[in-house]
């Protein structure tokens, strides 16, 4: 099974390493960390992903995932992203997005008229894609497959490795990472969160498109 993970400058590293990390633990798979060449990537606040494989070079997916970030808005209009993920769309048998690489999906046509999520601050403009966005960790809809912010990631390619694998080695992928999530504070969600919180994040987001 070859899985392709998109990798650009200032993408969000937990949007592409946490799905890489339960991805890569499916027997037989092959991971490609793709970008318009090889080499080292700089993804958001400074860290470097090596890409292994350039567009071209890619063989064909079976999955292809891509994550979000800063560096999302600059990528709306990069052509050969564009075509990338149409053919991925047509050709492979999940096509995925973390974050706000739903809004990447979304600009090349491939979530038009379905369900889909991404972080909470850029609902609104997926929404305005002709997407009908829904308000959960992730959503399936035919051979598309959306998380909404960050860690959301993993539980969606948990469920991909359920869907592709069977339940019993997901179940052993997510002992084998201790995928037990307990945090300090409940308010991972704007729907939890103190609402002086939620809205000084409003007021700082960046426009998405």
């Amino acid at each position: 099974m070859d899985i392709g993970l998109l990798v650009y400058p200032r993408h969000t590293p937990l949007d592409l390493i946490g799905p890489w990390e339960v991805l890569a633990r499916i027997p037989d798979a092959r991971t490609h960390l793709i970008w318009t060449r090889p080499g080292p990537v700089q993804a958001d606040r400074g860290i470097e992903i090596g890409a292994t494989i350039s567009f071209a070079e890619a063989p064909p997916l079976d999955l292809v995932l891509v994550p979000g970030g800063p560096g999302q808005l600059a990528l709306m209009k990069h052509t050969l992203l564009m075509e990338f993920i149409r053919e991925c769309a047509r050709s492979a048998s999940w096509t995925c997005a973390v974050c706000t690489g739903s809004l990447l999906l979304a600009q090349a046509g491939v979530l038009k008229g379905k369900r889909a999520t991404t972080h909470w601050l850029a609902r609104d403009t997926l929404r305005s894609f002709g997407v009908e966005v829904v308000d959960e960790r992730y959503v399936v809809d035919g051979k598309v497959a959306t998380a909404a912010g960050v860690s959301a990631g993993i539980d969606m390619a948990l469920e991909l490795v359920r869907r592709l694998a069977g339940d019993q080695v997901a179940c052993e992928i997510e002992l084998q990472i201790e995928y037990d999530p307990a945090p300090p504070l409940d308010c991972g969600s704007p729907a939890r969160a103190p609402r002086e919180v939620v809205a000084r994040l409003r007021e700082q987001a960046r426009r998405y498109r």
